[in-house]
């Protein structure tokens, strides 16, 4: 088959896509990758979460694991080691937080140690299943470095989220990348940060090209980077928004249904 013969790269996305419902990798999905990782595939796992949130997760697949995290933010080895890292600086989000938003959304600071926000937000601590990344509630009015890897907000109304992008985007197009990894999480991080920047790091590193890589997504966090592999597959439970844009695109079974192992068993093991 010429998708198996072609392919040499496995790329996936976390949450909605590698993930279920419940934030963790099923032990069919983990038989698969090891399975993959023994037939000489490489594998990276892309995902717009912090690594020390994403770290204990991949690392239960039980195989080597390149991880690109906080959207491109950040490379870590196999070995854990930090190939790449950019923050966004501090006077640049300090611009941002200056234009009074609204306090009924949640505001986050992506940064190494804690994710530093201005209130609790129980849904979102829900995506941790291990707490591995702590948060600290704080009054960013009195926080002197407001330097972080990522900055994130939260709401119920993917409007009221829409209308705070349209807000930061007047004055800050050219300094910022920003992605809405789901509907209701919308991310700013340092204008040279995707996913897609980043994987190309690794594919160079490796001497490999995005033609031979198979990736797998389901939010807009994922866009350049489905559309830069040699085949891309996005998944039955992403948004309809997603899906209708990038339509040549083949969808697959979710999340849930264990969609990106499925696939790659039919393609590349059976």
């Amino acid at each position: 088959m010429v998708i198996k013969e072609k392919i040499k790269v496995i790329i996936s996305d976390l949450d909605g896509t590698l993930l279920n419902a419940e934030h963790q990798i099923s032990e069919y999905t983990k038989t698969v990758f090891r399975q993959l990782h023994d037939k000489n595939y490489l594998i990276i796992v892309a995902t717009g979460r912090h690594h020390l949130d994403a770290l204990p997760i991949v690392e239960s697949l039980g195989c080597p694991v390149y991880l690109v995290t906080s959207n491109g933010a950040r490379i870590h080895s196999p070995s854990k080691e930090l190939l790449y890292s950019i923050n966004i600086k501090s006077d640049a989000i300090k611009s941002i937080l200056d234009l009074e938003i609204d306090s009924e959304i949640t505001t986050v600071l992506f940064k190494e140690e804690v994710w530093q926000t201005n209130k609790e937000n129980k849904k979102l601590n829900n995506f941790q299943t291990i707490i591995n990344y702590p948060p600290e509630i704080v009054d960013f009015k009195f926080v002197e470095d407001l330097s972080a890897i990522k900055l994130f907000f939260t709401h119920d109304s993917h409007r009221k989220l829409m209308e705070l992008r349209d807000r930061i985007l007047v004055d800050h197009s050219d300094d910022f990348s920003h992605a809405f990894s789901l509907p209701l999480c919308l991310e700013f991080m340092d204008i040279s940060v995707d996913k897609s920047v980043a994987i190309l790091k690794i594919l160079e590193k490796k001497n490999l090209t995005f033609d031979e890589s198979i990736s797998f997504g389901d939010g807009f966090n994922d866009e350049k980077m489905l559309a830069a592999a040699g085949k891309s597959l996005i998944m039955e439970n992403a948004v309809e928004s997603l899906k209708n844009k990038l339509s040549h695109i083949e969808v697959i079974a979710t999340n849930d249904d264990d969609g990106v192992a499925k696939y790659l068993t039919k393609m590349l093991l059976s």
